[in-house]
């Protein structure tokens, strides 16, 4: 019984997570497309879809994931063995990743927009080794004491150099990619890894040292990929790259075929092959898990039918996942960049982009949970209201100006390069117990449900705007939605700082 409740909590958590989309959306058809979607049941299907695998997803990591990983975490954590916590360190960031659904959804849209050049799996497995290092590197970090900013400004220095070099078809793919990182997996675990280690070990800083993790497993994916977009647009003969995403007409075409099968036993059988990738998506974090479990800490786990049936959930919440994406977000996506584009009147298209924005950040609860452990490590001195303001609103500035880029068709280097200048600048002037907070909240912005509609949003404008590539344009709202939330809290920071300062001296 209590197992039921825990998942119908999760099931509502699912529903109010989806619900600013689904309230934005609905004004914006009802007052000011005034028309509805030919294939909106289908759409409303796939967000009944989408809600339900996240909820399953959710509660198969509860029962399942989570527990084995905290309590791998506190066994090295207390044995104090700095070998086997980076092993660790890079194994959960490695497994986290590579079963993130964001990141499966964006390396689906690239490689059908790329034609193949893009390879989707290359790409999970990229930013996986990529984030799986990263956190390694920042588990040494915390054990040596450094401080946050130099590793990211020397880090955000590389961003950009790299950029320069990048071909314009990757640079927009590789800063979502590394937006993406951080969802419904990766930051309960690498946060508690993170702020776990600072806490027990004497003279760190939970603020100074404890958060950063989700800030580098953001940054390092962005040089990865955009040198692998260097490799693959170097070489070889470039295949002509689509301009419009394939349309789902109903919610049949939206369920995985099994190849030349027909009927309903074709359906059924592709649906069982599709389970069985999920299940190969998902095998490298289970390995992780019961490799440390049985062959390093060497304990045998407890109520393993509960464990194990967590990880079936997680594969069959997975698969329901993706089946609704195809089904509702993406569609949704793309028919309200069509309609509103048809008005002819661009500033509509702009607040549609900036309340998106704000709406579904306010609900994300990977940033209410971040700002409510920010609350506790300042010990008031933070309040995580404030937090979600703030970074709302730099998400929905962000998401505005990169639909703006799009609009105008300017390059995204000059805008990506700008903005993480202006974030290099403010990290040597904010303060310093405020600089690794804001760094892991502009990772924490994009939820399992706000990545899919902010990318096809954006692959909607990019394919329905004249001169416009899509592989070129359609990406890099979501680096956008990563970007301002940092400058956000930190020019806040800022400001509070020399305030409290003014008021000191005045009160002297």
């Amino acid at each position: 019984m209590s197992q039921l409740k825990e998942f119908l909590g999760l099931l509502n958590h699912s529903f109010r997570n989806l619900l600013p989309i689904i309230l934005v959306v609905g004004v914006f058809q009802l007052l000011v497309i005034q028309q509805v979607p030919e294939a909106w049941l289908g759409m409303v299907i796939g967000l009944l879809v989408v809600i339900l695998g996240v909820a399953l997803f959710l509660h198969g990591l509860e029962l399942g994931i989570f527990p084995i990983g905290k309590n791998l975490s506190n066994e090295f954590a207390r044995k104090g063995s700095l070998p086997w916590l980076m092993v660790f360190g890079f194994s959960l960031g490695f497994a986290a990743v590579i079963a993130e659904p964001a990141l499966i959804a964006v390396a689906t849209q690239a490689e059908t927009i790329s034609a193949g050049r893009i390879d989707g799996f290359v790409l999970r497995v990229l930013v996986a080794v990529s984030v799986g290092a990263v956190v390694a590197l920042g588990i040494l970090r915390i054990i040596l004491g450094h401080r946050l900013h130099w590793y990211m400004i020397i880090g955000y220095l590389m961003v950009v150099t790299v950029t320069f070099f990048a071909p314009a078809e990757i640079v927009g793919l590789a800063y979502d990619s590394g937006g993406v990182t951080t969802n419904i997996v990766t930051v309960p675990l690498i946060a508690a890894l993170g702020l776990g280690l600072a806490v027990s070990i004497r003279g760190r800083s939970a603020m100074i040292h404890g958060f950063g993790l989700v800030a580098l497993a953001v940054m390092v994916p962005m040089i990865s990929v955009q040198l692998y977009g260097i490799l693959v647009y170097s070489f070889g003969e470039a295949a002509e790259v689509a301009t419009v995403l394939p349309q789902v007409s109903d919610s049949s075409a939206s369920i995985p075929q099994g190849g030349s099968h027909a009927g309903v036993g074709g359906i059924l059988l592709g649906m069982l092959g599709d389970l069985i990738e999920m299940f190969r998506d998902v095998l490298p974090i289970i390995l992780v898990v019961l490799g440390f479990q049985y062959l390093v800490i060497r304990k045998h786990i407890a109520h393993v039918h509960k464990v194990a049936g967590g990880f079936v959930l997680v594969i069959i919440g997975l698969y329901a996942f993706v089946v609704g994406l195809k089904m509702g977000l993406f569609p949704i996506g793309q028919s309200m960049a069509e309609q509103l584009i048809a008005l002819d009147q661009w500033l509509f298209v702009y607040l549609f982009a900036f309340s998106i924005g704000f709406a579904t950040t306010m609900a994300e609860p990977a940033l209410i949970a971040i700002g409510h452990q920010a609350e506790e490590a300042a010990k008031g001195r933070l309040k995580g209201n404030t937090i979600r303001l703030l970074v709302a609103l730099g998400v929905a500035v962000g998401i505005t100006i990169g639909v703006h880029r799009i609009i105008s068709g300017d390059s995204i280097h000059y805008y990506i390069m700008g903005g993480y200048a202006l974030v290099i600048v403010l990290t040597l002037l904010t303060p310093k117990d405020i600089i690794a907070l804001a760094y892991d909240l502009g990772g924490v912005t994009t939820s399992e449900v706000t990545v899919p509609l902010v990318t096809a949003l954006g692959i909607g404008l990019a394919s329905q705007i004249e001169g416009r590539n899509v592989m070129i344009d359609g990406f890099g709202l979501i680096a956008f939605a990563s970007i301002f939330p940092i400058i956000s809290v930190m020019s806040y920071a800022i400001l509070a700082e020399r305030l409290a300062r003014r008021r000191s001296t005045s009160r002297a």
